[in-house]
């Protein structure tokens, strides 16, 4: 009975030691697994962590960079801004002396427009003096006039006497009685041409001085400026103001017909009396 009973506890001895070698294998062999996972996904995590490590560099470069493009920017439009300012202060200045210009020009053109229009009425006054001297002296000389030794002629305010020399002087420069006549009608008329200038000019043919008169006159020059200014003087002393008159000469190089023919020259040899609004 002790022997079968001895037997059975090693057999059951036995029995226990081997199910405890199996149970502690297996959890051996678990824990094994668990840590190959914990190995494994460790590794993965570090991965993780090395690739978003980097990430987070390159971020903190690029954040680096774009406070300073930020801090560059400001700058730039801190500077912009001091630059408008200061070209619209300019231009409100510009604006502002534009303004005051185009006021003052306003106000001169004003000016202006009222000394122009005194002008104008002032000339046209003087036209229409010289227009009224014109019918005067047409009245004067109506009948040389009529007989083509005295024109008349008037033309933008300028008032133009031609007269033969024929009927003033004699064959040199003097003046002849009947010249001394027909100069003395025009005397009235030319005492009331104050403000204006009054030319006298003289002329002469394309013919030669021969004769005595050379020793006098070598060319038609002077005996053209000789009558020019015997007329001019006769004037003076008959009161027409001499601030008004002028006396020049023009030989026969202003001829108004041909000199080919007798009545050609005689018109060419002339006197020219004009009278003009003082400028």
């Amino acid at each position: 009975m002790v022997k079968r009973l001895s037997v059975c506890l090693v057999s059951g001895f036995l029995l226990l030691s081997t199910g405890g070698c199996m149970i502690a294998e297996s959890t051996y062999l678990k824990k094994v697994e668990e840590a190959e996972l914990v190995t494994r996904d460790l590794g993965e995590l570090q991965q993780v962590y090395k690739r978003l490590s980097l990430e987070n560099s390159a971020l903190k470069v690029k954040y680096s960079r774009l406070v300073e493009d930020s801090a560059g920017v400001a700058a730039e439009k801190k500077q912009l801004e001091g630059l408008l300012k200061a070209k619209s202060d300019t231009l409100s200045k510009n604006i502002s002396e534009m303004r005051q210009s185009v006021a003052e020009l306003r106000t001169e053109n004003g000016s202006l427009r009222d000394e122009v229009a005194a002008l104008q009425k002032t000339r046209e006054e003087k036209v229409a003096e010289v227009s009224s001297t014109y019918e005067q002296l047409i009245e004067i000389m109506k009948n040389e006039i009529a007989q083509g030794q005295v024109t008349v002629s008037e033309m933008k305010g300028k008032l133009t006497v031609n007269l033969e020399a024929a009927l003033l002087f004699d064959a040199a420069h003097n003046v002849r009685p009947e010249g001394v006549a027909i100069l003395g009608r025009m005397v009235p008329t030319l005492k009331g041409a104050s403000g204006r200038v009054i030319r006298i000019e003289g002329h002469t043919d394309s013919a030669r001085i021969t004769s005595e008169l050379a020793q006098s006159f070598p060319s038609n020059w002077e005996l053209s400026a000789m009558r020019a200014i015997a007329v001019t003087k006769y004037f003076q002393e008959q009161g027409v103001d001499p601030k008004c008159l002028s006396a020049a000469a023009s030989a026969e190089y202003k001829p108004v017909a041909e000199n080919s023919t007798k009545e050609g020259r005689s018109k060419n040899r002339r006197i020219e009396i004009s009278l003009a609004v003082k400028e």
